[in-house]
């Protein structure tokens, strides 16, 4: 099995629809042999996109992320994410020597500013930039910027060389859909959706015993969570970054992306949860 579904960066780089997440991974040492070789069955699987960050666990996230690559870097994209107070200056480039430090590499090969804080938009693109001439990151993108934030941040200098925008994105928070995700097309820049089977945002509702949910997964022999997945990356500019905590659970979501909504189904599933017809507030974690 391999994920042959692609999302293609604004670079020409071509990324498996579906990536694996880490947040909350790398906390508890008992499950670290679990959590690394869950990560590099991911990857035999086709999920070669790994996202991390140095908030995760206080960088714990980023060496747990070492581990399961070690020998085998060149098979692996690496995200990582820089925190807003870090996202300037000497701060900026020291964020990003400790993050490539704990993963054990020397270049990310994209790295990303986690959310809005109160270091200015061209403070931070000029630091990216600065990184990518010093060959510590390839390419740079965002988290959790709205559609204002996004306007705003590309009317700077450098800033047309942004990759993607991270963003919680499922089917009960679709909130993107009524101008984030239309104006990042125009823009030819691919949405990373985080959180992809619902575990997080205030518009989630309870996803996985919604009835027409169960139906569709029971039509395609699924779990409710592989339907969540094959939802989010039915198109080819968003690419969904689940966590696994278990072997079984890698497995599954790597089977999603062999999953095929009919149009009936996914008319069905609007219905269910409908995209919003005005603007709702950036749903965020």
């Amino acid at each position: 099995m391999s994920i042959e579904k692609t999302v293609i960066l604004p670079d020409g780089t071509a990324l498996p629809r579906l990536g694996q997440g880490t947040w909350y991974m790398g906390d508890d040492s008992a499950a670290e042999a679990e959590e690394i070789s869950t990560l590099r069955q991911g990857i035999d699987l086709g999920m070669t996109l790994i996202d991390t960050a140095e908030m995760y666990g206080n960088g714990r996230s980023e060496v747990l992320v070492g581990k399961a690559i070690k020998g085998i870097r060149d098979r692996v994209f690496l995200v990582s994410k820089v925190l807003p107070h870090n996202a300037g200056g000497s701060h900026l480039i020291s964020s990003c020597e400790s993050s490539l430090k704990r993963l054990g590499i020397d270049c990310l090969d994209l790295y990303l500013l986690h959310w809005r804080g109160q270091v200015p938009y061209a403070e931070t693109v000029r630091g990216m930039e600065e990184l990518i001439r010093a060959g510590k990151i390839k390419r740079w993108g965002v988290s959790n910027l709205d559609d204002d934030d996004m306007r705003e941040l590309l009317s700077e200098p450098g800033a047309e060389s942004c990759a993607v925008n991270q963003v919680l994105y499922h089917l009960g928070s679709r909130g993107i859909e009524y101008d984030l995700l239309p104006w990042q097309r125009q823009n030819h820049m691919p949405v990373m959706a985080y959180c992809p089977l619902a575990q997080a945002g205030q518009l989630r509702r309870n996803l996985v015993s919604d009835a027409t949910l169960r139906q569709v997964a029971a039509e395609h022999n699924a779990d409710p969570f592989q339907i969540l997945l094959a939802w989010c990356i039915r198109q080819d500019d968003i690419l969904a970054i689940p966590k696994a905590a278990s072997l079984h659970h890698v497995t599954q979501n790597a089977a999603a992306a062999d999953i095929v909504l009919s149009r009936e189904q996914l008319q069905r599933l609007d219905q269910a949860f409908p995209a919003p017809n005005r603007p709702v507030p950036l749903d965020i974690v």
